[in-house]
């Protein structure tokens, strides 16, 4: 019901009686859901006062991955353009320090975002799997620890937006596709400048595939 929407952020629930009602199973089954979703962060259990979804918090940087599915339309456009700041420098860095075995990661990621062939699940993973190869080759461990937070975080958050919008479509995912294979090219060949603006581009063009995306779903409310 969180996942879905039926219940949002700020949202109070029932009572732990009228939850074993409405789930029809035992109090004690449902105190352990609540103790559950309180430890992923889900909910926040008041004393006297009851039991509230969270709202997601930007200040909290280092949540539970569960607590993505809270964030709404403009945290994402937020999180989007953090992304813009670290990966254009990242993909910078890369073209400067990769090593040939970075090449490697980066090229078996790139075969399988070309061979996922509508399969959302794994064209996501190896999108992600790219954008973590691109951080370990800026051989900034640092930069690397920020990028692999903020990637893994913005998958999650974009894992229905993907589902519907990237690899939906055909020449979504072959357009997707060359935008990776450009910033490949400009890392491989150590142009710093080329990768940098060519990751602009990519992003930019997920953050206008995710307006479309939200123009036509609820999640824009």
């Amino acid at each position: 019901m969180i996942r879905s929407g039926q219940l949002k952020p700020g949202d109070k629930l029932d009572s732990v009686q009228q939850l074993a009602v409405n789930f029809q199973v035992g109090r004690s089954a449902i105190r352990e859901a609540l103790t559950s979703l309180r430890a992923m962060g889900l909910i926040d259990i008041k004393q006297g006062e009851g039991t509230y979804i969270k709202e997601f918090e930007s200040e909290q940087i280092t949540f539970p991955l569960s607590t993505a599915i809270l964030m709404n339309k403009d945290d994402i456009a937020q999180l989007l353009e953090v992304r813009k700041i670290l990966e254009c420098g990242t993909a910078a860095a890369a073209a400067k320090n990769r090593t040939s075995q970075h090449l490697t990661m980066m090229e078996s990621a790139l075969e399988e975002m070309k061979g996922a062939n509508g399969d959302e699940e794994l064209g996501e993973k190896a999108d992600l799997q790219f954008h973590l190869a691109l951080a370990e080759a800026s051989r900034n461990p640092l930069l690397m620890s920020l990028m692999n937070h903020v990637s893994i975080l913005m998958g999650e958050t974009m894992k229905e937006t993907r589902k519907v919008w990237l690899f939906s479509k055909q020449t979504t995912l072959e357009c997707l596709y060359d935008e990776h294979k450009a910033i490949f090219e400009a890392i491989k060949n150590q142009d710093e400048e080329k990768a940098r603006n060519f990751m602009l581009v990519h992003l930019e063009n997920v953050d206008a595939i995710l307006k479309r995306y939200f123009q036509h779903t609820n999640l824009s409310e």
